[in-house]
């Protein structure tokens, strides 16, 4: 069973009250990066390949100098989200895009969240028209359901990005 966004959000801090919905929790935009080498997948272990952090510019819509925006053109970002999560035990996270994205021609990939992950996670937003993006923005939604399950997540993506 799907779990409230109340109950999500006791699992995190620091969030505004517009995150909080009926049945989850609004993740927001951190940071953008384009991978720059290729990366390798093998049977028993993995390499990511490198990556360079963009340099947001000031949004063209705002008077506030220190309000950061990326304008993104087609093609695959690393999207690194600005909370903390932690996947508490007996619990599994699925994270889905905000209808925004989807209704200006982007998706949002994610992964399975085990039970006891912790770290600020990431995913790959895939642009298929430019797109300007402000820091913060709410980007994704997470949300958690009840799993049973044998042990918890200890894997090399634990504390990443913390």
């Amino acid at each position: 069973m799907f779990k409230s966004g109340a109950f999500v959000a006791d699992q995190l801090d620091g969030l505004q009250e517009s995150q909080i919905q009926p049945n989850g929790v609004d993740l927001t935009l951190d940071a953008v990066f384009e991978q720059t080498a290729a990366g390798r997948i093998e049977r028993g272990d993995k390499t990511v390949g490198r990556r360079r952090q963009l340099d947001p510019t000031e949004a063209p819509w705002t008077d506030d100098d220190s309000a950061g925006a990326y304008t993104l053109g087609a093609g695959g970002y690393i999207v690194r989200y600005g909370e903390r999560i932690e996947i508490p035990a007996d619990h599994i996270g699925f994270l889905y895009p905000r209808s925004s994205l989807l209704r200006n021609s982007c998706m949002l990939d994610t992964a399975v969240w085990d039970a006891g992950y912790e770290g600020r996670g990431e995913g790959l937003l895939e642009v298929y028209h430019e797109l300007t993006i402000e820091e913060g923005a709410r980007i994704a939604q997470l949300v958690l359901a009840e799993a049973e399950h044998v042990g918890e997540y200890d894997g090399s993506y634990q504390r990443e990005n913390l």
